[in-house]
């Protein structure tokens, strides 16, 4: 594992622990075993760490979308679906305890959301990049015409974030697989 990897395992660790507000960049790289120089070297700013923990260090929702638009028309739709929401469920639960200090005051939020953006991200990613996948899948002609792809992938992936917010909660672990089954088996069910 080179620097980088380390210093973005410290920070998934410490953001984890402590939410994004808390972890500071001196703290990374003390728990990663280098200095705050060194840190620098490999990222702008803690923004680009957080982004990094995202892509690289929790369940790889990004990359599984990626893979679902390069493969519509492969597979069954139900199939595919199931993946990425299994994968939407694992990414949440992973990133809720992250993610969820940055509401903690109206100036971090800010100023977190700006950087975000102008790097061209933020959370409504994977919800574009589902509805994408659908929409293509319904030129395909394996969704129905009267389908609606964007409140589709608002359904599940609402579900799985609400549910990773009751499993951080409640402190509780459930059968994700059974979970995404059954969330893909309900939304394509009120399609016929």
């Amino acid at each position: 594992m080179g620097t980088r990897d380390e210093i973005l395992a410290a920070a998934a660790r410490i953001m984890r622990e402590q939410g994004y507000a808390r972890a500071t960049t001196k703290e990374i790289a003390r728990s990663a075993g280098y200095s705050e120089a060194a840190l620098y070297k490999h990222f702008q700013d803690k923004t680009e760490i957080f982004l990094g923990v995202l892509s690289e260090q929790l369940p790889a929702l990004g990359s599984t979308l990626a893979e679902l638009a390069a493969n519509a028309g492969k597979g069954t739709v139900r199939g595919n679906l199931v993946k990425v929401t299994e994968a939407a469920l694992h990414f949440y639960r992973e990133s809720f305890p992250i993610a969820a200090s940055l509401f903690s005051t109206r100036e971090l939020l800010t100023a977190h959301r700006d950087a975000i953006h102008a790097r061209g991200a933020g959370p409504r990613n994977p919800l574009a990049g589902l509805s994408r996948y659908l929409h293509t899948e319904q030129r395909l002609g394996r969704l129905p015409r009267a389908a609606d792809p964007d409140a589709m992938s608002a359904l599940l992936l609402g579900a799985c974030f609400q549910q990773a917010f009751f499993w951080q909660f409640e402190a509780e672990d459930v059968d994700s697989a059974g979970l995404a089954k059954s969330l893909v088996k309900t939304l394509l069910h009120g399609l016929r």
